[in-house]
């Protein structure tokens, strides 16, 4: 017996008999790469801001689960081996791209990525899933790796034998204990006697900037935290399901129709009969063959009102789809073609609605100009298009097969996002329109982020004098910052826009004294004065 909601079993007989954990193929190995990837993630997060050090904790994360899971491994994992292709793709755009808001986006779906390759690495196809099963296997799998870490330590780890040796490590702690204090006279006396061996055991004993205990525990507990985390998804990526039922292959409940054939078929009609109406009118006012009356307000106020309504009516109208075609009682082939014709009737003419939406926004940018609200839905409109045709086409071949095509239509807005590079053209088709004789937000355009580096050096070479020019010339020097984290924090895009900007003058941030990184007395002459040093030091 299994739930239809995780597919695991549910029989008592089958539990008492299934491990509480899994049983890892290579425990210690397993338990040693945990530990030096929580390890990795302190040191390539390290810092303020993600650069190389994202993609290349993935291909190091992707690297241990197929180091693990051996040649088996790999073969239960091949079937869906293709979503690795978008987990690199979208991990290495947050190295490319630096729009914090599309950075965000490329974390969440590498993360979501990541949470599906390991729930089916040892089993399953995630083309069987439905449409909302994507989130809760994410879910589910997340959960998982939350959970799992405590259990897999208990059972793999034999903490009887390392509590049979703390006998035989107690001589060396006595004898460190015993060593505390001569190590500290020997160390002071030394220390006395040369002033740049006191300078090296500053720095050996003392933290670095900010480092200090809590820092030190906050750190600790990164590790152990990421550690954990690893270990959970390591763990996760190593479960067998049992039963023959695998991870995808979940049972579907079938759900009782209850809604007719003439009250779904009147429903569809009236809403394919409003939808065709308001194609109509705006195939004549937003495609030429008409033009507004002077009572009403200009195109671009046209286009600004209501283009929001038009995009839930879309979105609703896919899900009204969905929930007729799981709701409704269809009992002959005659049922189910008028009922495929009327339904397809219907998103054809969203289709035309979403057109509709589609000119209004880009009667409003060329009106306006290029924002990142703008620039995103419109891209996001497009795969909603293309979502709403495979809904279209499957309805008549393949039904099941929806649900792939939206989560691909999905990875498509936003793999077509990284593409196009928002902000480069935001700038560029801001900066177009300027040229034109249009008003130019330029607290905006300097508000971009590096991506836009190259538009904007070009469009300041054009005008250097310009007060745009000199709002942009101190953007770029902001870029001659060193970015902290050191080489993890090392991004594609702010290392360009920092190469463009070395060519400017800018502010050069004045070095530290001497005195301060060096000890006192290799800074200090022999024959420096008293009043001298005492000046120098106020």
């Amino acid at each position: 017996m299994t739930t239809a909601a995780t597919g695991f079993p549910t029989d008592t007989d089958d539990v008492a008999s299934a491990p509480a954990v899994p049983r890892l193929r290579r425990p210690v190995a397993t338990l040693l790469a945990s530990l030096g990837l929580g390890v990795c993630a302190e040191v390539l997060f390290d810092g303020p801001a993600l650069g190389l050090s994202f993609p290349l904790f993935v291909v190091l994360l992707l690297a241990a689960l197929l180091g693990l899971g051996g040649r088996e491994g790999w073969q239960r994992a091949r079937p869906n081996a293709w979503l690795l292709v978008p987990l690199m793709f979208f991990s290495g755009m947050v190295f490319v791209r630096a729009s914090p808001f599309l950075t965000t986006l490329n974390v969440l779906a590498s993360g979501f990525l990541l949470l599906l390759v390991t729930h089916f690495w040892a089993a399953g196809r995630v083309e069987r899933l439905g449409l909302w099963s994507y989130p809760f296997t994410a879910l589910g799998a997340f959960f998982h790796a939350a959970l799992l870490p405590p259990g897999v330590v208990r059972s793999e780890v034999d903490l009887s034998a390392a509590r049979r040796q703390v006998p035989k490590l107690m001589p060396v702690v006595r004898g460190a204990l015993l060593a505390v204090p001569v190590l500290f006279i020997f160390t002071a006396l030394l220390v006395s006697a040369d002033a740049v061996f006191e300078d090296v055991v500053a720095r050996v004993l003392s933290f670095s900037p900010g480092m200090t205990f809590l820092d030190t525990v906050g750190r600790l507990v990164f590790v152990g935290g990421s550690a954990f985390g690893v270990l959970g998804l390591l763990a996760h990526a190593q479960r067998r399901r049992r039963n023959g039922l695998e991870a995808g292959d979940m049972e579907v409940t079938p759900v009782e129709a209850r809604l007719g054939f003439v009250e779904c078929l009147t429903l569809v009609g009236l809403v394919d009969l409003l939808f065709l109406g308001f194609a109509a009118i705006q195939l004549a006012f937003l495609f030429g063959a008409a033009q507004l009356p002077a009572r009403f307000m200009s195109y671009s106020e046209y286009a600004r009102r209501g283009f929001f309504e038009l995009l839930a009516v879309s979105v609703m109208t896919l899900g009204l789809s969905m929930a007729l075609a799981r709701w409704t009682r269809l009992r002959s082939e005659g049922q189910v073609t008028a009922f495929r014709v009327a339904c397809s009737v219907m998103v054809g003419l969203v289709l035309v609605i979403l057109a509709s939406a589609m000119k209004r926004m880009a009667l409003y940018e060329s009106a306006y100009g290029y924002t990142h609200l703008r620039v995103y839905t419109h891209v996001f409109m497009v795969a909603l298009a293309g979502v709403l045709g495979w809904r279209a086409v499957t309805l008549w071949w393949r039904p099941e097969r929806f649900a792939i095509g939206a989560f691909a239509g999905a990875l498509g807005f936003l793999a077509a996002l990284n593409v196009l590079n928002p902000d480069a053209f935001i700038a560029r088709g801001n900066l177009a329109r300027a040229a034109e004789g249009y008003v130019l937000d330029e607290v905006y355009m300097v508000s971009l982020s590096e991506d836009a580096a190259p538009e904007l050096a070009a469009r300041m070479a054009l005008a250097p004098d310009s007060e745009f020019a000199r709002n942009v010339h101190g953007m770029f020097c902001r870029f001659t910052e060193p970015m902290p984290g050191g080489w993890p924090a090392f991004h594609l895009a702010r290392h360009r826009a920092a190469t463009w900007a070395r060519s400017l003058e800018c502010p050069v941030p004045m070095p530290e004294p001497v005195s301060e990184q060096l000890p006192a007395a290799v800074v200090r002459p022999a024959a420096e004065e008293p009043e001298d040093s005492g000046e120098s030091l106020d």
